[in-house]
C-alpha cells in the first residue's frame, strides 16, 4: 500500500482518495469500528467521496466477500474485532478468499491503484493458509508467533526475575485462561496452539520490555507447534536468480527479513556470485528483536544473523561463519547517532564488506532516521549509476 502513487494537489483527486482509502484504519474502539466498517461496505462512508462508481463497486465486491466470511464464522463466543483494522488488509484478504490466491489479490490491488508496472510485489510464500514463526532465545526459551516476538500485547507475561525462564518452554504474551479459550467456537483447526488463535490487537512497539536474552534463530511451525520448512514462491527464486542487486531493507530483522531468508533454496539463490551487489540498509535504532538494551546488536550482529539464516536455508551450518558473510552481504549503509547500531568499519572491511555512513536525523521516537535523498543517491552510487563526488549535494554527501 505504500507503493500506491499519489498526485500532489488536484491533478487527480481519485488517486489521493484511493490511497487514503486503502491506508485507512478503523477506529480504536471495537464498537465504533464495527459501525464504521458497515458504513464502508454499504458505500455510505465519506472515504468513497472522490472514488468513481465503477472502482467503488469493484472494491466493494471484495470487501463484501470478506464481510460475508466474517458473518458466516461468527459465534456468540467468537466475533470478529474490527478495532484498528486496515482497510487495505481487509481488501487483500477478501480478494484472496475470492480468487484463492494471495498473489492474485496483490495484483488486483496494484491494478486498481495503478502501482507502476516496473514494480513487482511478490509474496515470499504464495499460500492460502497462514504460516507462523517461532523464535528461540539464547537461553533456550521459545516464543511463539510474530506479535509475541516483536510487540506483544500489554501487559506481557514474560516471567520476572523471581520466576526464572525454563529452557525449551513457550513464553506466552496472553494472560487469559487457556481452558476458557479452548471452549471458544472458532474456525481454527482443532489442536492449534492457543497463542496462534488469540487476537493480538492492543499492542505497541515502543516502551515494551526487553527479551530476557538475544534471539538465536527463527523457524516456521505448523498449527501444532512442530518445526516445518516451507518452500518459497517459485517467482521469488526466479527474481533472485535474475537480480544484479539485492537490498535487505530497513525493517524488523527477525520477524520481517529473516522469515524470507530461511525458506528452502533462498539462501542458495542469495549466495549466487552473479549478484554483484548485496546491500544491507541498517536500521536507525535498536528494537526489542535486536536487544536487549544491555546487549544491543551492532552491525556485525545483524550481518551474522542474516548469514546464519541463509546458511540455514541451504542446510549448511558451516556457511554461517565469518569467512562466508560476503557471500550474502557486500555493503552496509548505516547512520551514526543516538540509538543507532554501532558499526566498526575496519572490522567489516577485513571481512570484505564495505560500510558507508550517510546523513540522517534524530527521529521523534528516538533513534536515527534516514534522509531519503541521501539514501537514494547512495544506492545509485553503489550501483554505479551516479558519481558521488560530482552529483551528491553537500548536505547529502557520503560520509566515509
Amino acid at each position: 500500500m505504500r507503493l500506491i502513487p499519489e498526485d500532489i494537489g488536484d491533478i487527480d483527486a481519485e488517486k489521493s482518495a484511493i490511497k487514503a482509502f486503502f491506508n485507512h484504519r478503523l477506529a480504536a474502539s471495537s464498537d465504533i469500528a464495527r459501525h464504521e466498517w458497515l458504513d464502508i461496505v454499504e458505500a455510505r462512508h465519506s472515504l468513497w467521496s472522490d472514488i468513481s462508481s465503477e472502482k467503488r463497486e469493484l472494491i466493494r465486491s471484495f470487501l463484501n466477500t470478506i464481510n460475508l466470511e466474517i458473518v458466516k464464522r461468527a459465534r456468540p463466543s467468537s466475533v470478529f474485532n474490527f478495532q484498528s483494522a486496515s482497510i487495505g488488509n481487509l481488501f487483500l484478504t477478501g480478494a484472496r478468499l475470492f480468487t484463492g490466491s494471495f498473489e492474485s489479490a496483490i495484483y488486483l490491488l496494484g491494478s486498481i491503484t495503478r502501482v507502476p508496472k516496473n514494480i513487482s510485489v511478490i509474496p515470499a510464500i504464495n499460500s492460502n493458509f497462514s504460516h507462523h514463526i517461532c523464535a528461540g532465545l539464547k537461553d533456550g526459551t521459545s516464543i511463539v508467533g510474530q506479535n509475541a516476538i516483536s510487540h506483544p500485547s500489554i501487559p506481557t507475561t514474560i516471567p520476572s526475575a523471581s520466576e526464572p525462564l525454563k529452557p525449551h518452554t513457550h513464553v506466552r504474551s496472553f494472560s487469559s485462561d487457556l481452558h476458557e479459550h479452548d471452549r471458544v467456537e472458532d474456525a481454527n483447526l482443532p489442536g492449534s496452539l492457543p497463542s496462534l488463535r488469540k487476537q493480538n490487537i492492543a499492542f505497541q512497539k515502543d516502551h515494551i520490555e526487553d527479551l530476557p536474552s538475544r534471539i538465536d534463530r527463527i523457524w516456521y511451525i505448523n498449527p501444532y507447534g512442530q518445526e516445518i520448512r516451507p518452500a518459497p514462491n517459485p517467482k521469488v527464486l526466479q527474481s533472485l536468480r535474475n537480480a544484479q542487486c539485492i537490498i535487505y531493507s530497513i525493517g524488523s530483522l527477525y520477524t520481517s527479513i529473516i522469515p524470507c531468508l530461511i525458506l528452502k533454496e533462498v539462501g542458495e539463490a542469495l549466495a549466487n556470485p552473479g549478484i554483484r551487489v548485496k546491500i544491507l540498509i541498517l536500521n536507525g535504532s535498536i528494537d526489542r528483536e535486536t536487544g536487549p538494551t544491555s546487549s544491543p546488536f551492532a552491525a556485525k550482529d545483524f550481518i551474522a544473523a542474516i548469514a546464519k539464516a541463509c546458511a540455514s536455508s541451504r542446510n549448511l551450518a558451516d556457511h554461517a561463519r565469518e569467512k562466508y558473510w560476503r557471500n550474502y552481504i557486500t555493503h552496509v549503509i548505516h547512520l551514526e547517532g543516538t540509538g543507532a547500531p554501532k558499526v566498526d568499519k575496519e572490522e567489516l572491511k577485513e571481512l570484505g564488506i564495505e560500510a558507508i555512513r550517510i546523513y540522517g536525523r534524530r527521529g521523534s521516537s528516538g533513534g536515527m532516521v534516514y534522509d531519503s535523498i541521501a539514501l537514494t543517491q547512495t544506492l545509485e552510487a553503489i550501483l554505479g549509476r551516479r558519481e558521488p563526488k560530482s552529483e551528491l549535494s553537500r548536505r547529502n554527501t557520503l560520509q566515509n
